[in-house]
Parts: structure tokens; C-alpha cells; sequence
């Protein structure tokens, strides 16, 4: 197979150049050709997917994290080259969900990431649209935004502490963090709320430890809609402890839809981040563009993320 190979030196806490290194001989000792990319700012992964798929390659594999994998995505919607990964970044939700090796300090992972792309199975699966970004994973509105833009770009060193982190800035924004009164107009039919934070995804894991949408198929034509309504400090721990116990979707204060497209309009402006980039702010609109994108995925990812429906290639 003909790839390219999309790095992104500055994700996670370490240099995995090396690592990276032994990945693409092993690669090429079983007949892929690799062209390696670095990229040195935003937008330089979607720049380098498009190269992909105009010069034609028959795969891009982004070694980095998910805001890189969702910039790539972006690059190859609609078209017919596979995306992989070689997780190198802090969260890495997207290898998380699929059952793809992703950091420990306790073993060498990316070798075996990368037995995945040799022996994996591609699947077509649908992307979202937020304003005219593609997301692979989800759109977040509110505060889990605001940390978004309150924590990015970090050095190396805070990387390595991980979720800690995100812990920290979290609690420092959500302080201070009241919501705001929202319209939401969903598949044509709106609703009114004050909220914190309203996720749509198009993946069932959120922020790694939390399974915010298990309702979600990653190619059923539709987004998974959660508005986590509210006021203020109060309100936003009481739906952290809910989500992180899994009991959200059960919860008054939670609204969960399904839908092809949805249409966000807020009293304040309130940030938007896509895949763990923050985008712009609201009003915005967000839609499904079903079975957009090729992806590589183990031959054992978890049935539960897909519909049923066979769109499996050897």
C-alpha cells in the first residue's frame, strides 16, 4: 500500500521519532511505500491528507494525537483514502475505542499499533460537519471548549502529566463557568435550555474515561446529541460525577437526541472545539455526512460501534 505518513512531533510527552522509525521498516519490509510529513502548526494535517488524495495515495497514516487525526479527516472527506493512526498523543480516544495499543510506560506500543494497519480491516464510516469542519470524534460547545482553549497549546513537560492537566484547568474554568441560555433547533424542531456543555458526537467515547454517547454508531447516518443543561459551579459537578458514573442519560437535566442536523444559537457566545481543537464560537450549525470517510481498524474493534450494516475491506 501506497501511505503517507503524517507526524505530528509535537503531540503527546515524549519524541517517539525513533519509535516512529522502526514503525515504517517494519512497514516497508511488508511492501508499503511511505512518505513521511511533519507538521509544524494547525492546519498542516489537512493540508497533507489532501496531498494524499490528489497525488494518489492509498492511505494516511496520522502518528499523533486526536485533534491530528481530526485535522486529517478533514483532508480526506469524501474520499477514497483510508485514514490510520499510530497514537501518540495524550488522549487518544479515537485508538481508545477501537481497541488500537496506545501509550504506557510499561511497554513499546507502536509496532503493535502498527500490526493493525498491516492485518486491520477498512471501514466506511460517517463524519460530522461543524460549520465547515469535519469531525471524527465530536463537537463539544460550552466549557469543555473553554478548557480547550484555556489549556492549548502546551509544552511537552505539561503533556506528560496527562490527565492531570485537564483536571486543573478544568477546575479553574468551571469556577467561574455559568452557561448560558440556549436554542437549539434539532432536525427542525427546537428546544430552549439553560446549558453547560452540549456534546454531538459522532463516537461513543468522550474525554477517555467517559462513554458519553453508547447509543452512537460510527456509520448510522446520524449525531448523537447531549445537552448537559444548567447553572453555573453546582450544575457542573453534579453532571461530571453523573457522566463519569456512567448515569447521564438517565439524569432530568440531560437532554439526549439523535439527529442529522443541528443548529446552535446561544444568548453569550460560547466556544466550540472539534476532535480537541477549538474552532470559533456560536451560532453554528452541525450535520452528519454519512459514510464520508475510509478508516483502518482492527478486525476485533468492538461491533457496538457500528451498525450492523457490512462495509467491511480486506
Amino acid at each position: 500500500m501506497k501511505a503517507m505518513l503524517i507526524f505530528n512531533p509535537a503531540a503527546g510527552g515524549w519524541d517517539m521519532r525513533r519509535e516512529l522509525k522502526e514503525v515504517v521498516e517494519y512497514l516497508e519490509s511488508e511492501g508499503w511505500r511511505i512518505t513521511w510529513r511533519e507538521t509544524w502548526g494547525p492546519g498542516d494535517a489537512t493540508t497533507f491528507a489532501r496531498e494524499a488524495v490528489a497525488t494518489g495515495y492509498e492511505a494516511a497514516i496520522v502518528a499523533g494525537g486526536d485533534g491530528t487525526l481530526g485535522e486529517a479527516a478533514h483532508g480526506l472527506a469524501g474520499s477514497e483514502v483510508a485514514l490510520g493512526v499510530l497514537p501518540i498523543g495524550v488522549g487518544n480516544v479515537w485508538a481508545l475505542q477501537m481497541g488500537i495499543p496506545t501509550p504506557s510506560p510499561l511497554r513499546r506500543h507502536l509496532l503493535d499499533a502498527a500490526r493493525v494497519l498491516t492485518e486491520g480491516q477498512i471501514r466506511r464510516v460517517d463524519l460530522g460537519r461543524a460549520g465547515k469542519r469535519h469531525f471524527l470524534l465530536w463537537a463539544g460547545i460550552g466549557i469543555d471548549a473553554r478548557v480547550t482553549e484555556r489549556i492549548e497549546p502546551r509544552s511537552r513537560a505539561k503533556k506528560r502529566l496527562g490527565v492531570l492537566a485537564y483536571v486543573v484547568a478544568a477546575f479553574l474554568v468551571a469556577k467561574d463557568f455559568r452557561g448560558t441560555h440556549v436554542r437549539a433547533t434539532i432536525d427542525g424542531r427546537q428546544m430552549r435550555t439553560r446549558a453547560i456543555l452540549m456534546l454531538i458526537s459522532n463516537a461513543q467515547l468522550y474525554a477517555r474515561y467517559v462513554r458519553a454517547a453508547p447509543q452512537a454508531r460510527l456509520d448510522d447516518g446520524l449525531l448523537d446529541i447531549c445537552i448537559f443543561k444548567g447553572y453555573g459551579f453546582p450544575s457542573t459537578v453534579h453532571h461530571a460525577v453523573t457522566a463519569l458514573s456512567g448515569h447521564h442519560l438517565s439524569d432530568p437535566q440531560v437532554e439526549y437526541r439523535q439527529a442529522r442536523r443541528v443548529a446552535i444559537r446561544t444568548a453569550n457566545p460560547m466556544p466550540v472545539q472539534v476532535d480537541g481543537d477549538p474552532i470559533g464560537t456560536t451560532p453554528m450549525e452541525f450535520a452528519v455526512v454519512p459514510r464520508a470517510l475510509n478508516v483502518i481498524v482492527p478486525q476485533s474493534a468492538p461491533a457496538e460501534l457500528f451498525s450492523g450494516r457490512s462495509n467491511a475491506q480486506g
